[in-house]
C-alpha cells in the first residue's frame, strides 16, 4: 500500500528549474516540445475561445429577454447562436480536457519525461490555431447562419460564402483531435512505468484512452463530410442538393456519425476527472474500478451506433428509427455504470467537501439530469414532439455545460497546485462552485418547461406565454457568467500571491503526485516504479484541509 505521508514533505519539493521558468521568453514558449507547456499554450487558446462563445451565448440571452426580436434582425440571430455553437463545441469543448489537462498530466500519470511524439504535440496546437483563425475570419467577414450542424441544402446552396472558411477552420482542427488522439494512444501503449499495468492505470487515463479511439476513428468522416459539402458549394458536383441530384439526408448522416461520438469526445474526458476526484476526495477506491474501466472502451464503441436518434424527424424508415432508438436506451448502461459506481465509492467514504469535490458533485447532479432527459428523446413519439423544441437546447446543456464544463472546472481545481506551484483562495473557489452549480440551473431547467410546452429554438421572437422562462433563463446566464469569470481572477492571482502547494496536497495516490509542484521539465528525477494498485490511500485517512508547503 502506498504511504501518502511520504508524499506530503514539510518542504517544498520545488525544483531551482521546473518547467514554468526552465527557459524564459516568448521563443521558447512558442518551440517548446514540453507537454507541460503545450498544455498551457492550449488553455491560454480554449480559455480565449470560452469567452467569445460565452459572448455570442450573452448576446442570444439578451435577444430572448423579450418575446419581440428588438434586439437584432433575424439573419443575425441565426448567426450568433450558429457561431456560439461552432465556437464551443468544436474550439473549446472538444479540446478542453484532454488538449489542456490530457496534455499536461498524461505523461506524469504513466511515469513518462513526456508524450512520445512532443513535436507533433506542439504542431497538434500550431493545427488548432490555424483553424481558429480561419473561423475567426469567417466571423469578422459576416459570420453563418446555417447553425452548427450544417444542413444542406441551406450550407451548400443559400447560405454566404462564410461557409467555406469555416468549414475549413473546422477541417484543420480535426487533425488536431487526430494528431492528439495519436499521440496519447501511443503514449499509454508504450511509455507507462515499470510495475503500471493495464489495471493500476487512472481511470483518467482509461477515459483518454478511449477518447482517443473516437478521434481518431470519427474525426475523418466528419473531414470527408465537409470535403464533400465544399465540392457542392463551390463545383456544383451533386452529393446533398436535390436540385443537383443528391440527398440531403446523406448529409446528416455523415454528419452525425460523428458528431454523436464526438459528444463522447467532450463527455468522456470529464468523466474521467470525476473518477480521480470523488477517489480522492472519499478516501476510497473507485468501486467496481474495472466496470468504470471498461464502461469507457463500452461508451467509444456505442457512440458509433446511434446517431440516428438525432434523424428520427429527417424521414428515415420507422425500422431504423426503432433501431436506434433501441441502442440509444442501451448506450445509457455504461454511463449509468459510471454513476452508481461513483456513488458506491463515496457510500461510508471520508468525504471531503474541497472545491474540486463540490464540482464532482454539481457534474453528478446534472449529468443525471441531462442523461434522464436524453432517454425522453430517444423515444420516437416524444422525440417527434420534443424534436428542435428548447427541451434539446436544455437536454444538450445539461450534459455538455453541466457535465463536460463541470468536469473541467473540477480538474483545473484539482490540479492547479499541480500546475502553478500555488493554492487558490478556498473560499472564493467554493464561492464560484455555487454560483455556478445555481446559475446554470437557473438558466437551462426553465427551457425544459419552454420546449415542453412547445417553444421552438433557433427562433428570435416567441409567444408571450413563453417570456418569464426567458426571464429567468437570461438572468440564469448572467449568474453562470459571474462564476466562470471569477476562476479566471482568483487562478491568476494565485500564481503570485497563493500559498505555495507542496507535491501532494490533497493528497493523491496517482504518480502526478509524486513529483514537485510544479513539476521539473523532465517529470522525475527517475523513472518511478509502481508498486501500489491505483487509488490505494491509508486506510481511515481524513482529509480537511489542502496541504500547502511550510
Amino acid at each position: 500500500m502506498i504511504n501518502t505521508e511520504t508524499l506530503q514533505p514539510a518542504e517544498p519539493l520545488v525544483p531551482r528549474t521546473h518547467y514554468l521558468n526552465a527557459n524564459y521568453g516568448i521563443k521558447s514558449w512558442l518551440l517548446t516540445k514540453d507537454h507541460k507547456r503545450i498544455a498551457l499554450l492550449y488553455l491560454a487558446s480554449v480559455t480565449a475561445f470560452f469567452f467569445l462563445g460565452g459572448v455570442f451565448a450573452l448576446l442570444i440571452r439578451l435577444e430572448l429577454l423579450t418575446p419581440k426580436g428588438d434586439l437584432v434582425q433575424p439573419e443575425t440571430y441565426n448567426k450568433l447562436f450558429t457561431m456560439h455553437g461552432i465556437v464551443m463545441i468544436f474550439f473549446f469543448l472538444i479540446p478542453a480536457i484532454p488538449a489542456v489537462l490530457g496534455n499536461f498530466l498524461l505523461p506524469m500519470m504513466l511515469g513518462a519525461k513526456d508524450l512520445a511524439f512532443p513535436k507533433i504535440n506542439l504542431l497538434s496546437w500550431y493545427i488548432y490555431n490555424v483553424g481558429a483563425i480561419f473561423t475567426l475570419y469567417a466571423i469578422i467577414a459576416g459570420g453563418v447562419d446555417t447553425g452548427w450542424t450544417f444542413y444542406t441544402p441551406l450550407s451548400s446552396v443559400y447560405s454566404n460564402g462564410n461557409v467555406i472558411a469555416v468549414a475549413l477552420g473546422i477541417f484543420i482542427n480535426g487533425f488536431s483531435s487526430i494528431l492528439t488522439g495519436l499521440n496519447f494512444i501511443v503514449t499509454i501503449h508504450t511509455m507507462r512505468a515499470p510495475g503500471l499495468t493495464w489495471f493500476r492505470l487512472p481511470l483518467f487515463v482509461w477515459a483518454h484512452y478511449a477518447t482517443s479511439l473516437i478521434q481518431i476513428l470519427g474525426t475523418p468522416v466528419l473531414a470527408v463530410t465537409i470535403v464533400l459539402l465544399a465540392l457542392e458549394r463551390l463545383f456544383g458536383v451533386g452529393i446533398f442538393s436535390p436540385s443537383l441530384g443528391g440527398d440531403p439526408i446523406l448529409f446528416q448522416h455523415l454528419f452525425w456519425f460523428y458528431s454523436h461520438p464526438a459528444v463522447y469526445i467532450m463527455i468522456l474526458p470529464s468523466m474521467g476527472v470525476i473518477s480521480e476526484i470523488i477517489a480522492t476526495f472519499s478516501r476510497k477506491k473507485i468501486f467496481g474500478y474495472k466496470f468504470v474501466a471498461f464502461s469507457s472502451l463500452a461508451i467509444a464503441v456505442y457512440g458509433f451506433l446511434v446517431w440516428g436518434h438525432h434523424m428520427f424527424v429527417s424521414g428515415q424508415s420507422v425500422y431504423a428509427g426503432m433501431v436506434f432508438s433501441f441502442l440509444s436506451y442501451f448506450v445509457a448502461i455504461p454511463s449509468a455504470v459510471k454513476v452508481f459506481n461513483w456513488t458506491a465509492t463515496l457510500y461510508k467514504g471520508s468525504i471531503s467537501y474541497a472545491t474540486p469535490m463540490l464540482y464532482a458533485f454539481g457534474f453528478i447532479g446534472l449529468f443525471i439530469i441531462g442523461g434522464m432527459t436524453g432517454l425522453f428523446l430517444a423515444a420516437l413519439g416524444l422525440d417527434v414532439h420534443l424534436t428542435d423544441t428548447y427541451f434539446v437546447v436544455a437536454h444538450f446543456h445539461y450534459i455538455m455545460v453541466g457535465g463536460a464544463v463541470m468536469g473541467y472546472m473540477g480538474g483545473m481545481h484539482y490540479w492547479w497546485p499541480k500546475i502553478s506551484g500555488r493554492m487558490y483562495p478556498e473560499g472564493w473557489a467554493k464561492l464560484s462552485a455555487l454560483i455556478v452549480f445555481l446559475g446554470f440551473n437557473l438558466t437551462f431547467f426553465p427551457q425544459f418547461l419552454a420546449g415542453y410546452m412547445g417553444m421552438p429554438r433557433r427562433y428570435h421572437a416567441y409567444a408571450d406565454q413563453f417570456q418569464v422562462l426567458n426571464v429567468l433563463s437570461t438572468a440564469g446566464a448572467s449568474v453562470l457568467g459571474v462564476g466562470y469569470l471569477m476562476p479566471m481572477i482568483y487562478f491568476i492571482w494565485s500564481m503570485r500571491y497563493g500559498p505555495i502547494a507542496s507535491a501532494n496536497p490533497w493528497p493523491g495516490s496517482g504518480l502526478e503526485w509524486q513529483t514537485a509542484s510544479p513539476p521539473p521539465t523532465e517529470n522525475f528525477i527517475d523513472t518511478p516504479t509502481v508498486t501500489w494498485e491505483a487509488y490505494e490511500f491509508e486506510e481511515g485517512q481524513n482529509l480537511n484541509v489542502p496541504v500547502a508547503a511550510k
